[in-house]
């Protein structure tokens, strides 16, 4: 066995979509247009928890981002400005998660991971 296996392990390891994609083609996809992407994986995703978990993640995420960009749009100047403020960091955020995704990584968010964790327990 040489030092290097074993390094590249990836979150899903050998398991298997049911989309037919490799996991993490299809988890990069779950947030590629947004909760959109993340619902329709959550429904047609059968077998792989990679997939699914980054589904989740997708979808609560972005509501979020979009209730409260629509929230901050009612609330004069200070609310304006958050609301401008919060799009380049949800540019940032969507391409590092798909990144990561892309790399076989289940990254959590610090609250919404733990969230989309709980409800594929359920």
């Amino acid at each position: 066995m040489s030092s290097n296996e074993g390094t590249n392990k990836t979150a899903y390891g050998d398991e298997k979509s049911s989309t037919g994609l490799e996991p993490n083609i299809a988890g990069l996809i779950c947030y590629l247009f947004g909760f959109v992407s993340g619902i329709i994986f959550l429904i047609i995703e059968k077998d792989s928890k990679f997939v699914k978990f980054h589904a989740m993640q997708s979808t609560i995420t972005w509501v979020v981002v979009f209730v409260l960009s629509f929230i901050l749009g009612f609330i004069p100047l200070i609310g304006w400005v958050l609301a401008i403020l919060l799009w380049p960091v949800s540019v940032i955020l969507w391409i590092v998660l798909m990144i990561k995704a892309y790399q076989g990584s289940l990254m959590k968010l610090p609250i919404i991971g733990n969230m989309a964790a709980q409800q594929l327990k359920q």
